[in-house]
């Protein structure tokens, strides 16, 4: 089957997963992780991609961008590859394939579902078992959202800052937020978008991509087409 174009929009947040080979590691040592945050810091600058939500997991990472032109994001994550690939191999001493083919990206209703999103990114680490808290891994961007510490990498997306009207008081809301957690329906809606390059968001959000990449915006049916129209298999108002 084809590959969908990826729908990626200048100026809206979008789920980027980025995945080792075969489900092999990425990142050897701690050495590992702060050579692809700073390298991950410098393509976002060189391409003008915001990054307002990240996690390094051992074979995977998750990322929340906004890119400033069309083609930025993928500008970025083609640079970041061969970037961190090329220096990877080098002090490994092996050669060939980091990545599990081309980087997987979602683009994400902000008003609607961003902080849902950011809050599932930065729980991955407690999901897996790596820690209890997510701000106590050291490798994401929950620390700075909580106020534990800053991240020279983020750049606060305007819906975190709609929080409150202090820095206390959007780390407390934000804290409540991940405290709630995220629900099972809420991680497979995410996992399953950017997996398959679909967006996230509401029907009316939906109804405006379908005109700009109708392949991608609208989950068509498998088999023959119908002669009448068929829904889509999310619940009303939701993605698909």
């Amino acid at each position: 089957m084809a590959r969908l174009p990826r729908l990626i929009l200048p100026g809206q947040p979008h789920h980027v997963i980025l995945r080792g080979n075969n489900r092999q590691a990425i990142f050897f040592s701690d050495h590992d992780r702060q050579h692809m945050l700073a390298t991950l810091g410098e393509v976002a600058a060189l391409y003008r991609v915001a990054i307002h939500a990240y996690v390094l997991m051992d074979n995977h990472l998750h990322l929340l961008l906004t890119p400033s032109q069309a083609d930025a994001l993928s500008r970025m994550m083609q640079a970041l590859g061969r970037r961190y690939v090329a220096w990877f191999n080098t002090r490994h001493q092996r050669s060939g394939t980091l990545w599990e083919g081309r980087f997987r990206a979602g683009l994400i209703e902000g008003e609607r579902h961003l902080l849902a999103c950011m809050r599932y990114i930065e729980l991955n680490p407690v999901r897996a078992g790596l820690c209890q808290e997510a701000a106590q891994w050291p490798w994401s961007s929950a620390a700075h959202h909580l106020g534990r510490m800053r991240s020279p990498l983020v750049t606060e997306h305007k819906l975190y800052w709609s929080l409150g009207n202090t820095p206390f008081e959007r780390e407390h809301a934000y804290a409540e937020l991940m405290g709630q957690g995220a629900t099972p329906l809420e991680q497979a809606q995410f996992t399953q978008a950017v997996l398959r390059g679909r967006p996230v968001g509401s029907a009316a959000f939906l109804e405006t991509l379908a005109d700009v990449h109708p392949k991608v915006a609208v989950k068509r049916p498998r088999g023959r087409p119908r002669k009448t129209p068929v829904p889509p298999e999310s619940g009303p108002g939701e993605c698909i």
